[in-house]
């Protein structure tokens, strides 16, 4: 059953802090193997990631094809039924014009000094995109990785996916070509992220690599940061759901068990004013759980991980909230605004009774790539500035120079870098 706090209690400060201190893992430590495969693959390139992949997905590469070619990717798409294809192409188009709004704008500015200043917004030239393909796979992660990337400008996009037994997932196939992917490798894995980060025979290397993954990919991107910029190292799901008590239990109960249904960890805790309303979600989360076929999965986050809150007020959730600092935070609410107003930290928020996480996961416009594991506090979701650099630029003339350089002189004196002061009082 799920942890029980009620806000008003003694002991409710430790047991909080317990809770947000719970570090949820999908098993054991692994960095020291993901070390070892990324050496692996940066010393032996494409031999490494063939046997990798051979041992864990079972797929030989040069046997069944490392490239998953274009005419399978216009195969698959050709072949949805109508209003799956209709459903894909609603989603890509909502993305695609949520974030053609976050396009930053370059600038270029001469001050009243003669000073030209400015910033050169630009794409990478190429990103890597990971698309997990264990044990699920997931269309909605190949448009919400790809058309940032598409909008920023990147001119060569890079799918990996682990193919368990060789065979792809034809959604995520029809995603691909949907978004404007150009090629597909059927690898998966912290050998896949070694092998986009620093290239090999026969796979790209990438200036950026996105995308969620296991616990293994999030640790190889945790360690190949630098050698390759990453969106972030993301871990399992979670929500936190503030109600003020008039909601329909069922509706509740569903958008708990909507991210636990995806592994045994992610974490839903919800924040009511009352115990009786809090035992009639509970009563309902164990009515639908009799229906789901994922239950199993379901089952073990809420009863590990699940948390109900009791709340005085709605105001008094809103430091909790922003301590738990959730990758999604659902304001159940009649009138979420000042809630809102006041929620600093949480990776997306969805207003009212009629936004479930779920139309934020598929097609509603904004990423579904977030923030977990409390980073909400200083990360954001993915965009498309994580595939864009700015270069800023400065031009004096001469006029701009003798206004400013005497200063600037005087500083580089007083920090002793005599070569500083020099470069500008002999221009001057």
């Amino acid at each position: 059953m799920p942890l029980r706090l009620d806000a008003t209690a003694a002991d409710f400060p430790a047991r909080f802090a317990a809770l947000v201190a719970d570090v949820r893992a999908g098993g054991a430590d692994v960095a020291a193997d993901v070390a070892a495969i990324i050496a692996r693959v940066r010393a032996e390139g494409d031999a490494a990631v063939a046997d990798l992949t051979r041992r864990y997905d079972h797929v030989d590469l040069d046997e069944i094809g490392w490239e998953i070619e274009a005419p399978a990717l216009d195969a698959a798409l050709d072949g949805l039924p109508a209003d799956l294809r209709a459903a894909l192409d609603l989603a890509a188009r909502r993305i695609r014009d949520f974030h053609d709004r976050q396009k930053p704008a370059s600038n270029d500015a001469v001050d009243a000094l003669g000073v030209r200043t400015g910033v050169r917004w630009g794409p990478v030239d190429a990103a890597g995109l990971y698309v997990p393909g264990g044990r699920a796979a997931y269309p909605s992660s190949v448009l919400m990785n790809a058309i940032p990337a598409v909008v920023a400008g990147v001119e060569t996009l890079v799918v990996v996916t682990p193919t368990p037994g060789g065979t792809p997932n034809p959604l995520v196939l029809a995603a691909a070509r949907l978004a404007g992917v150009d090629r597909v490798f059927r690898i998966g894995g912290a050998q896949a992220i070694a092998a986009l980060a620093f290239g090999t025979a026969r796979i790209p290397k990438v200036d950026v690599i996105t995308g969620p993954g296991n616990a293994w990919v999030a640790e190889a991107k945790r360690l190949l940061y630098g050698t390759v910029g990453i969106d972030m190292v993301a871990g399992p799901s979670e929500v936190v759901i503030l109600s003020d008590g008039r909601n329909d239990p069922a509706w509740l109960a569903a958008a708990l068990l909507a991210p636990a249904e995806h592994a045994p960890v992610p974490q839903s805790t919800l924040h009511p004013p009352r115990a009786a309303a809090a035992e009639a979600v509970i009563t309902a989360v164990e009515a639908q759980l009799a229906t789901l076929s994922t239950a199993t999965v379901a089952r073990a986050s809420w009863d590990r991980y699940g948390a109900i809150i009791l709340v005085p007020a709605l105001a008094d959730a809103v430091p909790l909230l922003n301590t738990l600092a959730a990758e999604h935070a659902q304001l159940m609410i009649e009138d979420p605004e000042p809630i809102f107003a006041r929620l600093r930290h949480a990776g997306s928020v969805f207003l009212g009774r009629h936004t479930p996480e779920a139309v934020g996961d598929y097609l509603a416009g904004p990423n579904h790539v977030l923030p977990t594991g409390r980073r909400a506090r200083f990360a954001s979701g993915l965009s498309v500035v994580d595939f864009m650099k700015r270069t800023t630029f400065l031009d004096c003339s001469a006029q701009g120079l003798a206004a400013i350089g005497p200063a600037g002189a005087l500083l580089a004196d007083t920090e002793g870098l005599p070569a500083h002061a020099a470069s500008i009082r002999l221009r001057l």
